[in-house]
């Protein structure tokens, strides 16, 4: 028994090193890192990142794309040889994207220009991860100056929305804490005073709209008294009387004009007439009568 032992010692420890052999390599080729291609990169954000840990997710318009694979300091990173009041102290942000470098930093081996990262919250949990996407508005945007060699391809970043809000909400206080509040409520108080002025008046020339609006209402009430007066009945009554007399007048007018011109018209025609009568035979205006026609010979005639 003491010389097979050790045979079965070993064939065990045979076995148990190939299952833990072949655990490995469906662990290691089934999760698929091993002939997985991925791209390193990094961004620097001068906010706070908190609520944002190692492992967070990277998304691209919302699709994760990587995750976050280290949180720390441009100080201790990059600028260790500077003095502590020299250096920027950015985060730095070092990001693995999934998918074939050469694929995503193009034919020229650079980024996008207009690829920008952002850390933002994921709902009312409070916990954090970076989004990237393209902007339109570049320009509107300051990039972060830094004078070292990143190790990384470097995707430049935008402020978070929270930092967005709040600075927003300071420039407005800022914006009030210039205003001159004394001489605009001085200014409030001397329109005040005019809108009484040109309400209410001066008390000299100026009457004001109040007194205005009262002499109107007088006159508007003298106007409607006299409206409803008789003699304003019995004007208007005369008035239509004599419209009608008038156009009576003026038809009997147009009948005698018509008489008139039709006389007038037989008048010219008969000195029409007249006219050529005289044209042909003068001698009839004086002795009346036209003179015998003339009947010349005829040459060669036989007696």
């Amino acid at each position: 028994m003491s010389q097979t032992n050790p045979n079965y010692f070993r064939l065990g420890l045979f076995v148990f090193a190939g299952l833990a052999a072949i655990l490995g390599l469906i662990l290691v080729f089934g999760s698929g890192q091993v002939f997985k291609k991925t791209l390193m990169t990094e961004t620097y954000i001068e906010q706070s990142v908190t609520g944002l840990d190692v492992g967070a997710p990277v998304r691209f318009r919302g699709v994760k794309i990587g995750q976050v694979k280290s949180i720390g300091l441009t100080g201790t990173v990059y600028e260790m040889h500077k003095s502590p009041e020299l250096r920027k102290e950015f985060v730095v942000i070092r990001m693995q994207i999934d998918g074939d470098p050469s694929e995503i930093l193009g034919a020229n081996g650079k980024l996008p220009f207009d690829l920008r990262a952002r850390v933002k919250s994921q709902g009312i949990t409070g916990v954090n991860y970076v989004e990237l996407d393209y902007i339109k508005d570049v320009d509107s945007y300051k990039v972060l100056s830094y004078d070292w060699q990143p190790e990384y391809p470097v995707i430049s970043s935008l402020p978070s929305q929270t930092d967005i809000f709040f600075s927003g909400i300071r420039k407005v206080l800022d914006n009030l804490g210039d205003m001159n509040i004394a001489g605009t409520q001085k200014k409030f108080d001397e329109l005040l005073v005019n809108l009484n002025t040109i309400i209410g008046g001066d008390g000299k020339n100026n009457a004001g709209i109040a007194k205005s609006v009262e002499r109107l209402n007088i006159l508007l009430g003298r106007i409607d008294d006299v409206a409803n007066k008789a003699e304003l009945e019995l004007l208007m009554r005369e008035v239509i009387a004599t419209t009608v007399i008038l156009r009576q007048t003026l038809s009997s007018v147009q009948g005698d004009t018509l008489s008139s011109v039709e006389n007038l018209k037989q008048i010219t025609d008969q000195l029409n007439d007249l006219a050529r009568v005289a044209s042909r035979y003068p001698s009839s205006v004086v002795w009346g009568e036209p003179p015998p026609k003339i009947i010349l010979p005829v040459v060669g005639a036989q007696k």
